[in-house]
């Protein structure tokens, strides 16, 4: 096992790039459920604001 986890010598490099993915992906998804809030939230005024127009 711990042949494994050190990756012949280029675990910090391997894990690194594992890592950074991870983040990457953890960071899309949080900026993609952001993004839907406030499109939600920009539909739900517009749609307030012309039913005020009536």
């Amino acid at each position: 096992m711990e042949n494994f986890l050190a990756m012949g010598g280029y675990a910090f490099y391997v894990w690194g790039s594992y890592l950074v993915t991870l983040g990457l992906i953890v960071a899309e998804i949080v900026l993609l459920a952001l993004r839907k809030r406030r499109a939600l939230a920009r539909l739900r005024l517009d749609g307030t604001a012309a039913q005020g127009d009536r």
